[in-house]
Formats: C-alpha cells, sequence, structure tokens
C-alpha cells in the first residue's frame, strides 16, 4: 500500500506559478512510476504529467508542454509539479497517482491521492 498526499494548491492569477508536492508513504517510492491528473468540473481526468521510476523519463500533455515541470525526489519519497503560465482553463482538482507497472496517459495507476485543488483567475 502506499498513501499518497497532495499540496500545495491554491488562488492564482492568470499568468503566476504554482508548485504542487505529492507526499508518499508506505511502501518504497522508487518502485512506483508516477503521474499528475487534473479533472475539471464536467471534464474527464487526465493525465499532465508523468515520470518514471528513477525520474530520467518524462511525459507532458501537449497542452502543458514548456510550462509545466514534473520532477521526483525518492529519497525524500515526493513527487512534484512546478506549474507555470497558468491559465483559468487549468482550474481543477489536481491529483497524484502511482503505478507499479508503466508511465503515462495510458498507464494503470494503482494509488491516488486525494486532490488539491487549483484555482487560477482571469
Amino acid at each position: 500500500q502506499v498513501q499518497l498526499v497532495e499540496s500545495g494548491g491554491g488562488l492564482v492569477q492568470a499568468g503566476g506559478s504554482l508548485r504542487l508536492s505529492c507526499a508518499a508513504s508506505g511502501r518504497t517510492f522508487s518502485r512506483y512510476h508516477m503521474g499528475w491528473f487534473r479533472e475539471a468540473p464536467g471534464k474527464e481526468r487526465e493525465c499532465v504529467a508523468a515520470i518514471t521510476r528513477g525520474g530520467a523519463g518524462t511525459y507532458y500533455a501537449n497542452s502543458v508542454k514548456g510550462r509545466f515541470t514534473i520532477s521526483r525526489d525518492n529519497f525524500k519519497s515526493t513527487v512534484y509539479l512546478q506549474m507555470n503560465s497558468l491559465k483559468p482553463e487549468e482550474t481543477a482538482v489536481y491529483y497524484c497517482a502511482a503505478s507499479e507497472s508503466s508511465y503515462g496517459p495510458t498507464a494503470v495507476y494503482d494509488y491516488w491521492g486525494q486532490g488539491t485543488q487549483v484555482t487560477v483567475s482571469s
């Protein structure tokens, strides 16, 4: 079992930045590929970024490339999502998730956090 707790969400103006954190506890963090997802009202949950166990491989949705950066610190059992130049349409609940098998938008994620709200005002 892995427990995931997100933090760092909040209210930010359009064009601003936020850094989300996801702290893991339980089983060895480095066993898991990690992903960040978001879900806006009335929209499907989408994978915005993902990272491999060791951090060498990353995935970004086209809509966030060049603005978002995913990273991880396996010693701290934490994954981060740095979000720059935020847009109002990116208002959503952001979730982190862990996968033992693979990473990216089509992977099966075994564990999920409770989510953190990000609100971008215009």
